[in-house]
Parts: structure tokens; sequence; C-alpha cells
């Protein structure tokens, strides 16, 4: 049984700004990855419910919004924040020029964050964005893992031989395969999460 079971997921706020960030309580799990990689998609298989809206139109999410997951009587045992997609190029330069006014202090400044998801298209091969984010991450002093989201299009050998390039290209040794509609790998990313203490 995955440990989505043991939660029910509310949503908190939509932050445009670092004031408006919820008041720091439960520890954070922060999900980043260019738009169209398929975050809203794995956040709703991780938490068994549609919490976190699909879109079809890439790069629509424009806020940090976060998620309280509450245990059944209701107390917040952690916290998903779903950031904004980078890296589509049809968001207008002044949408992204806002970007890191309330994302990097997030990232960089963020007391009760304790891991970072960072998710990448297995279909695709690695992007520079993908491992500047990395890098940065690393700079930051931050925990995170990297996963590998749509899993379910590739064979056998065509997973094997994207996982990696994947590694090569990002410089990780290690990266999660999952598949949002497969349920794939959720039982394993559920478990770097439970262990993520910041």
């Amino acid at each position: 049984m995955l440990n989505r079971m043991r939660y029910t997921t509310q949503f908190l706020l939509s932050a445009l700004a670092e004031a408006q960030f919820p008041k720091p309580s439960a520890r954070e799990i922060a999900f980043l990855g260019r738009s169209n990689v398929g975050k809203s998609s794995l956040l709703n298989s991780l938490v068994g419910e549609k919490a976190a809206k699909v879109s079809s139109t890439p790069g629509r999410t424009r806020a940090i919004n976060f998620f309280a997951l509450e245990d059944e009587k209701h107390r917040t045992q952690m916290i998903f924040a779903d950031l904004p997609g980078y890296g589509y190029a049809k968001i207008s330069k002044s949408i992204s020029a806002e970007w890191p006014k309330f994302i990097e202090p997030y990232l960089a400044e963020r007391e009760t964050l304790a891991l970072c998801v960072c998710l990448v298209d297995s279909n695709i091969p690695p992007r520079p964005p993908d491992r500047q984010l990395l890098e940065w991450l690393s700079a930051a002093g931050r925990q995170f893992v990297v996963v590998a989201t749509k899993t379910d299009r590739l064979s056998g050998n065509e997973r094997t031989r994207n996982m990696a390039a994947l590694k090569r290209g990002l410089e990780v040794e290690d990266i999660l395969s999952v598949s949002a509609k497969t349920g794939a790998g959720l039982r394993e990313l559920w478990a770097r999460i439970e262990e993520s203490r910041g």
C-alpha cells in the first residue's frame, strides 16, 4: 500500500511573493521541473487525488502552490510545494523575470524545505536548465532527488538507454524511474520523501 493512503490532501494557498509563503511549520517537499514534464500528474498520483490542476498548456502555473498532507486527525504531516515549470519558450520574458524574486528565496532560505524533487522527462535528452538547477541546489546545500517521468512510454531497452544518458548528462549517480500513469516507481519516491527530514 502506498503511503498516500495515510494522508488526505488540502490545498493551502498560491504564493506569488515571498511574503505570501505559509508560515513555516511541517517539513516541505518541493517539486521542480521543466514545463510539460508531468509534474501535476505525478503530484496527483502521489497523493491519490486530483490536488494539482493538470493543464494542457505547458507553463500555465505561475505561482508556488502549497498543499498540506494531513493525517487522520487532520494534523499537517508535511507540505508539498508545486513550483512553476521552467524553460517553456512561450512564457513571456516579463513573467520569467519575476520568478527569481520568489522562487530563489524559497529554495535558498526556506527553513522547512527538506527535499527537492527534480523532475526530468525520460523521453528527451537532458537539457542545460536541468543541469543548472541541480548545480544550483548542490551549491545551496539542498537535498534533492532526480526523478525521470513518463517512463511508461519507453520499452525496457529504451528506458535503460535513456536513464543512462540522463545520468551522464546531469552528472548524477541515481535517478528514480517513475510513471504517473502506471504507478511504477511511486513507492520508491515515497520512501525518499519519508526519509527526508531537512
